[in-house]
C-alpha cells in the first residue's frame, strides 16, 4: 500500500533527470544517441583541487566538519567574495553545503511558511519550482520571452509582489537561457525589493565564472538589498567539481544561522575533502580555470552558427553559462511525422527518437515554446548533433 506525503505528492520528476535515463536507456539497447541533457562541464577537475583534495586525505581530514563548514573554507569564500565581487561577508554569514542546490533550500526552509508566495521568473532552473512546493510555498511566475533575453524587468516584478511574498528566486547567469542581468538591470530590481522589506532575495550565481560578455553583478552588491539577500555559489561549474557537493550561502548573520541550523538537522557538515580541496579552488589565481571558460566560448560560437540553418528555430545569442534555450514554438501543435506535438516536452521526445539527440523541454524550465541542451560536449558531438537535428526537420512531414 502506498503511503505517500503530500509533499511527495505535489513533487514532479526533474525532467533533466527523465531525459538523461532515457538517453542511457537507449545507449544500452546499442543506439548511437548523443546526449545534451546533463548541466556538467566535461572537463577534468583540475589538478591543483586533486592534489589539495588528496593531502587532504593523507593529513587526516576525515572526521566530521563544523556544521556551516572549516573556517578556512569559509574565509576563503569570503576573500573570494571581496576579490570578485566586492562584497564584504564574515565567516559566521557563510553556510557551506552539500552543493549549491541544498544551499537554496536551506535558505528555503528557513523563511518560507505555507502559503507564502516565491516569485520566480520564468524561464527558470527546473529545481526551483519543486523546492518551493517542497517547503509549503507557492510559485508565483513572471513570463519572460526570447525577445527579451528571458529577463525579468523591474515593472514585472513589482505587479507580481503581493502581500503574501516571501521571495524572489532566480538565477543570474541563468540556466536555461544562458543570459545574465546587468548592473542596471539588478539595481532596478534592487530599489523595488528594498520597499518590500518581507522578501528575501535568494540570488543564484553558481554560473557566475562562465561569462562571456560582460562583467558579473551580484544584486548584494546593492546596499539597499544586502540585507535582504542570500548569495547562492558553489564549486560544480567554475570547477568541474559537480560530483564532489560543495556549495555555499552568503547571507545576513540572521538568515546565516538559520541555515545553520537547518543544516545541522538535515546533513551537517559537507564532505570533508572536498572542503579542503575547495580552499585551494577558491585562493587560486581565478585566471588558472579560464582555459574551460574560452573552450566553451568557442563551442557557443560553433553552435550558434550552426543553429541558424535549423528550420524555424528562434535563437538567441547566449552571453553566460552553457545552454541554449532555442524558442521551437512553430512546432507545437503540429503533427510530425505521425507524431502529435504538444508543447517542447514532446518536441524533445521526438528529437530523441528521430535525431537521436537528447534534449530537454522547457515545460519544467516554466517555458513549453522552448528546449534546453547544453554544449558542455564535444566539438564532434555539439557539430554531428547540429547536423542530426537540422537533417532531421528539413525532412520532417508536417501536418
Amino acid at each position: 500500500m502506498e503511503k505517500f506525503s503530500d509533499r511527495l505528492n505535489r513533487m514532479s520528476f526533474s525532467q533533466t533527470f527523465v531525459m538523461s535515463n532515457k538517453v542511457r536507456q537507449m545507449k544500452a539497447e546499442g543506439l548511437d544517441v548523443i546526449s545534451l541533457t546533463l548541466g556538467e562541464p566535461d572537463f577534468d577537475v583540475p589538478d591543483n583541487i586533486k592534489e589539495a583534495a588528496f593531502a587532504a586525505i593523507n593529513n587526516n581530514f576525515s572526521h566530521y566538519s563544523p556544521v556551516p563548514g572549516f573556517l578556512d573554507l569559509r574565509e576563503a569564500v569570503c576573500e573570494k567574495l571581496k576579490r570578485d565581487n566586492n562584497l564584504d561577508y564574515k565567516p559566521t554569514q557563510i553556510c557551506v553545503s552539500n552543493g549549491a542546490k541544498q544551499s537554496i533550500l536551506n535558505v528555503l526552509a528557513s523563511i518560507i511558511n505555507d502559503g507564502d508566495e516565491v516569485i520566480l521568473p520564468a524561464p527558470y532552473w527546473v529545481s526551483y519550482d519543486e523546492m518551493v512546493k517542497m517547503m509549503g510555498g507557492k510559485s508565483v511566475f513572471v513570463e519572460t520571452s526570447i525577445e527579451t533575453e528571458f529577463k525579468m524587468t523591474a515593472e514585472q516584478l513589482e505587479k507580481a509582489i503581493t502581500p503574501k511574498t516571501k521571495a524572489l528566486l532566480y538565477s543570474s547567469p541563468c540556466n536555461p537561457s544562458g543570459s545574465f542581468y546587468t548592473y542596471d538591470e539588478l539595481e532596478k530590481i534592487a530599489n523595488v525589493i528594498a520597499r518590500h522589506p518581507q522578501i528575501t532575495i535568494i540570488s543564484d550565481e553558481i554560473y557566475e565564472k562562465i561569462n562571456y560578455d560582460g562583467k558579473h553583478t551580484s544584486i548584494a552588491e546593492f546596499p539597499q538589498v544586502y540585507e535582504q539577500t542570500a548569495v547562492i555559489n558553489g564549486m560544480s561549474k567554475a570547477f568541474a567539481m559537480t560530483g564532489w557537493r560543495i556549495g555555499y550561502s552568503a547571507c545576513p548573520d540572521w538568515l546565516a544561522k538559520a541555515c545553520e541550523k537547518i543544516q545541522g538537522q538535515m546533513t551537517s557538515g559537507a564532505n570533508t575533502m572536498a572542503q579542503k580541496a575547495s580552499v585551494t579552488a577558491l585562493k587560486a589565481d581565478p585566471t588558472t580555470y579560464d582555459y574551460m571558460i574560452n573552450e566553451f566560448r568557442k563551442r557557443r560560437d560553433i553552435v550558434y552558427n550552426l543553429l541558424k540553418d535549423v528550420p524555424h528555430f528562434k535563437v538567441n545569442y547566449p552571453k553566460a553559462a552553457f545552454y541554449f534555450f532555442p524558442d521551437i514554438s512553430f512546432y507545437c501543435g503540429k503533427t510530425l511525422n505521425g507524431t502529435f506535438i504538444k508543447d517542447a516536452d514532446d518536441f524533445a521526445m521526438f528529437l530523441l527518437d528521430h535525431a537521436h539527440v537528447g534534449t530537454v523541454g522547457g515545460t519544467s524550465f516554466g517555458n513549453p515554446g522552448c528546449i534546453r541542451f547544453s554544449y558542455a560536449a564535444s566539438e564532434e558531438e555539439l557539430t554531428e548533433s547540429m547536423r542530426r537535428i537540422r537533417e532531421c526537420l528539413e525532412k520532417v512531414e508536417i501536418s
